[in-house]
């Protein structure tokens, strides 16, 4: 059961990145990619600001120092992630756009996972993961043209 809420909880994401792309980048074309950027990260902190008021987080501000350094990088991603995607999205369209960044999102996976690195648990190579990789070129590729 708990397999089957994870795989559902990656799928939603997973749509609701390629919606939050496209809308994105529409209101990006309007008011500039930085000024959009800036607009989802406030109005994201302010969903999320509402929601811990109402008692969904469970978290600890006290423990906030002992986060290991990197864990503090994630903000800086968000915007080169927001930024990155409005961006290409404008220029490559959805699909396109999309496939590069899954490809380089499960490169990145890919050599977490093997080299255990940012506290991750440590996934042993196996080639059979490499030739998926692989045949992501190849749909990239495909994608692309």
């Amino acid at each position: 059961m708990q397999h089957m809420l994870s795989f559902f909880c990656a799928a939603a994401a997973g749509a609701a990145m390629a919606l939050q792309g496209t809308f994105n980048t529409a209101a990006g074309k309007v008011i500039g990619y930085a000024e959009n950027t800036l607009v989802v990260h406030v109005i994201g902190a302010a969903v999320i600001g509402l929601l811990l008021l109402f008692g969904v987080g469970r978290g600890d501000f006290s423990r906030l120092a002992q986060v290991p350094w990197y864990g503090y990088l994630g903000g800086v991603l968000s915007a080169v992630i927001i930024f990155g995607v409005i961006f290409a999205m404008d220029r490559l369209g959805v699909g396109s756009a999309t496939a590069v960044i899954i490809l380089f999102q499960i490169g990145a996976a890919f050599l977490i996972d093997c080299f255990g690195l940012f506290g991750a648990e440590k996934i042993p190579f196996a080639f059979s993961r490499l030739l998926g990789i692989a045949l992501l070129v190849i749909g990239t590729k495909l994608v692309l043209r």
